[in-house]
């Protein structure tokens, strides 16, 4: 079996419409993080089941609803979702410990705002940022990524890139 996910991060209160067609066709939708509001989750979940974590500019709302970090198999691939990660060689403080000792397979965090893909060699995982999917922050592109988990492999990653749109179809608070 095969697994499609669309994972995003920063979106900061707003879903973007233009992203709709890119997460459709994935079975599940994780978001790393900095939500900023109830209507994103609602707009996403209304697409399909979501995986989130919340990050630091997210509210109680938020904060009740998703941990900081969530660790979980899918598949036969240990998956480790956070906000604030750091990448490989520069890994953040508050994960640098258990991701030396207990290294997930797939490292996913955001709040950069800089989409990255890169592997650690050292630790042997997968590390992804899916950079910002909302329009708030210095990015110019907004970003999302898809890829497929089967087995115990990750294939077939894809990349979404948004010119930054002053007002596109969009749900939540901009």
């Amino acid at each position: 079996m095969s697994i499609i996910i669309g994972c995003l991060s920063d979106t900061h209160g707003l879903y973007d419409e233009r992203l709709t067609e890119f997460l459709e066709t994935c079975d599940e939708i994780w978001h790393a993080g900095d939500i900023g509001s109830l209507q994103v989750v609602k707009r996403l979940t209304s697409l399909k089941p979501l995986k989130a974590v919340h990050g630091n500019i997210d509210g109680n709302e938020i904060r009740q609803l998703f941990p900081e970090h969530q660790r979980f198999m899918c598949e036969d691939v240990d998956v480790w979702l956070t906000h604030i990660g750091g990448y490989p060689g520069r890994y953040d403080f508050r994960v640098k410990g258990e991701i030396n000792e207990s290294p997930p397979r797939l490292f996913i965090c955001g709040h950069s705002h800089i989409l990255r893909i890169m592997n650690d060699e050292k630790l042997g995982l997968l590390h992804i940022n899916p950079g910002a999917a909302g329009r708030s922050g210095f990015h110019a592109v907004q970003t999302a990524v898809r890829f497929t988990v089967s087995g115990s492999g990750i294939s077939d990653l894809d990349v979404l890139e948004l010119k930054k749109s002053p007002n596109p179809g969009s749900v939540g608070m901009s």
